[in-house]
């Protein structure tokens, strides 16, 4: 079911709105807006039910902050309130609110928009979703890496926790495509793509298709000695999985795999960074392909099959 979250300060009117509610959604109430917010931040809503009028912290207030956070600015907000006045209503929807309901309110007319802009929301959802994920692995695309990486190595920067990025690459793919054809070769593309997300389980881990036959991922907390193991297993995995490849080349598809430990430090940058698990893939692909290079948060190389 769809969370709702009801923040008003008059406890019947809260019980009022989620009986009206509960039959479709889960409905949590929030009876302050510091209790609002605390509870919006903490778990994921499709709308937001806010009382304008309340001691305190005002909901115009609370909706400011709802609109700063990250977590919750994309999520819909209505407003209920018994401030008819157009000025009123009109300051609501500048500060980012979908809509406006003035008490007192109709059961009907609460679910009817309700269920509007629940459904408007899984849309956007659903279109954000899709703009950023590569259409033919089903992974993160490039864009979405660009912003995922930026907001994870500031908070690596701030939690002074061990940073992992690494570029992997099919193995000799140009010869494979000559060969087998691009639809073949869209597959084995595919395949790398499931194989190594297969390993990545954790919610912090990350991989993206990068560009052609060129994949990013990152690991959060993990040590180089833990990392390196980790992609020294995702590289045997292709391997096992016994695509053959033009024998004039290699018996079976695999992969290169270079990477970099840090614990990021303040003015550092991703791209930096980037830029020396991109040499350390060049240089697995000039030892011979097939192999992982890493560099730890000392910068010594270490190499593995």
């Amino acid at each position: 079911m769809e969370k709702i979250l009801i923040v008003d300060d008059s406890i019947l009117q809260a019980a009022q709105l989620k009986k009206i509610l509960d039959d479709e959604y889960d409905v949590t109430t929030a009876h302050t807006a510091e209790e609002g917010l605390r509870l919006a931040s903490a778990d994921n809503y499709s709308l937001i039910l806010l009382d304008v009028v309340m001691p305190g912290m005002d909901g115009f207030t609370l909706l400011k902050k709802l609109q700063e956070e990250i977590i919750t600015q994309n999520v819909p907000v209505i407003l209920i309130t018994s401030l008819s006045d157009i000025e009123n209503e009109q300051y609501g929807l500048i500060l980012g609110a979908v809509d406006y309901i003035t008490k007192p309110f109709h059961p009907l007319i609460i679910k009817a928009r309700v269920n509007t802009h629940v459904k408007l929301y899984n849309y956007r959802r659903q279109i954000e979703l899709q703009s950023r994920t590569d259409q033919l692995t089903g992974i993160a695309n490039r864009r979405q890496h660009d912003s995922y990486s930026i907001s994870k190595w500031n908070e690596a920067v701030r939690l002074q926790t061990p940073f992992t990025i690494c570029m992997f690459d099919i193995d000799r793919f140009k010869v494979y495509n000559d060969t087998f054809g691009h639809p073949a070769g869209d597959k084995v593309i595919a395949a790398v793509a499931k194989t190594a997300a297969s390993s990545l389980k954790r919610s912090t881990d990350f991989l993206a298709r990068y560009g052609g036959e060129e994949f990013v991922g990152i690991l959060l907390g993990d040590s180089s000695e833990k990392a390196f193991a980790h992609l020294k297993k995702i590289r045997q995995d292709v391997e096992d999985l016994h695509i053959a490849h033009d024998p004039s080349v290699s018996q079976w598809v695999t992969v290169s795999i270079g990477g970099v430990t840090v614990i990021p430090q303040k003015g550092s940058s991703y791209a930096s960074y980037l830029k020396i698990a991109d040499t350390m893939l060049y240089d697995a692909k000039k030892s011979g392909r097939n192999r992982v290079i890493w560099a730890d948060e000392s910068m010594n190389a270490s190499s593995g099959l």
